[in-house]
Order: structure tokens, then sequence, then C-alpha cells
């Protein structure tokens, strides 16, 4: 494709990532954007459920993103080496309960997460996994309300379905349940999601029936930030809304599956 038909499509992928109301989005989903606007599988029905390879790389697209010059909504890329959460404004914040947080296996999409006041609107703090292990105090706040809930936004990948139990694991015995939201590699597939190749050995994924598992042994992954900014919060709304309830046998582990409500559920566009 020419640099200049190139150019044209991902201001249009931009304008979409920020649809509507001028939504804050990462580099990683201006990406993913891209790719729809290119390869528009995802208008494709459901009921054909696949994933499929990006249409371009993400060496042309760096490139077209430093041709086009200022982006409107695109988060600039955090420090190399984030500061760990400090102490809160307000000294008597943790004497309060929590009913929930997010923990997002990507740092960008916290921080996407919160530049879009979502935290504020969903009343759910929003740590990445990077943030682990959770102070103390958050710990104390979760175990002040009976049913609190840490919820777990994960890559369909092998280290992004393993990251519930390893976050269960580390709040310890008597800590609040954990629900992981997805994704998982059938959510990818439903929603007709550009998917990577990964190096390295497959880590043991819960929940997960054989045919995933399969697709995960196969070195393939597909991203949180593949999915479209606005269906994400809207989603993600919905499911704290329900507490990341999952329904009954699906426990494993003293981690809860995703829910088929959730992701699969999604509007195309």
């Amino acid at each position: 494709m020419r640099s200049g038909l190139l150019e044209r499509a991902l201001r249009v992928a931009a304008a979409r990532a920020a649809a509507p109301g001028d939504l804050k989005f990462t580099e990683r989903q201006l990406y993913y954007e891209l790719c729809r606007v290119l390869l528009p599988a995802h208008l494709l029905p459901r009921r054909l459920p696949f994933t499929l390879a990006p249409p371009l790389g993400h060496g042309r697209f760096a490139a077209a993103l430093g041709r086009l010059g200022d982006v409107p909504g695109l988060l600039a890329a955090p420090p190399h080496r984030r500061p760990r959460p400090g102490a809160p404004a307000e000294p008597d914040l943790y004497d309060y309960g929590l009913p929930r947080l997010l923990v997002c296996q990507d740092p960008a999409i916290a921080r996407m997460l919160v530049a879009n006041d979502w935290h504020l609107e969903a009343a759910c703090p929003v740590l990445a996994a990077d943030d682990l292990p959770l102070d103390p105090r958050l710990t104390a706040a979760l175990g002040r309300v009976p049913d609190a809930v840490v919820l777990v936004l994960h890559d369909a990948s092998a280290q992004g379905t393993a990251l519930p139990g390893r976050v269960r694991a580390q709040l310890g015995p008597g800590a609040p349940r954990v629900a992981a939201l997805g994704l998982t590699p059938r959510h990818a597939a439903s929603l007709h999601l550009a998917r990577g190749r990964a190096t390295g050995p497959a880590l043991p994924a819960a929940s997960l029936d054989r045919r995933e598992l399969r697709w995960l042994a196969r070195g393939r992954y597909a991203e949180v930030a593949a999915v479209n900014p606005a269906h994400l919060l809207r989603t993600l709304h919905r499911l704290v809304r329900d507490g990341g309830a999952s329904p009954p046998g699906a426990a494993t582990g003293g981690v809860e599956a995703p829910r088929d409500t959730g992701f699969l559920t999604w509007p195309t566009r």
C-alpha cells in the first residue's frame, strides 16, 4: 500500500479509536484499529469464529504514524520505569471498604482506562499487574466488604490466562475472590481479532477447552488492545456491574472463569 493511502487509512483509524466522545487510546489500540480499517473481518458473522494475521506489520504502522504527526487522543508512551503507586492524597482512604478492584495485564490498558475516567464512572480502582503484590492497606480495604472481588483483565495468551491464578496466589488465603474477565482464545475468535505469535514455552491455562489450549500451544495470542476502545470501556462497565460473577461450577483453583456473556456479546461495528 502506498504511503499516502496508508496515512489516510490511519487518520480514519484514529477517528474510529476516539469515537464516540474523543476517547483516549494507546498506540497498540490505534495499530489494531488500523488493521480493522484495512481488513474489516470484525464485520463478518460471529458464528464463524476465527482469528487472523494482521494485514500490516507494526513497523510500517510506526513509520506511517511518525509521518502523520500529532494524533488527537493518542496517549504518550509511558516511561520505561513506572513509579510504584504512592500514598493516597487522603490519608484515611484505606479506612473504607473497597468492593472491587481491576488488575490489567497490560499497563498501557490500565493507563487508558484511567485516562478515560473509567475508574471513576465504575467506582473501581485500576492497577496494572506490574503493581502487584497489592499494598497491604488495599488488601485490608477489600477485606472489609463481604462480597469484594478482584477482577483480572488479560490477553488471550498463555501468560495472560495464567495471570488470575498468579493474582489469587499473591492474595493468599482468606483473600477476596478473583474473577477472570478474559480475553480467552474463544473471545478472540468470536471477535475476529488479529493475532500474534509468541516464542517460548506455553504456560498451563485453567478454564479453557481443548481447542483453546491447542490454539495457545501453537504460540498464538490476541491482545486486549486489539479490541475497539469504546467497546472495551462499555463491556468492562457491564462486567464490573455484574461483579465478575460466573455460572455455577465455573470456579477452578479459587479463580472464577470468564463469562460468555461478557466479551462474546459485544455488538459488531
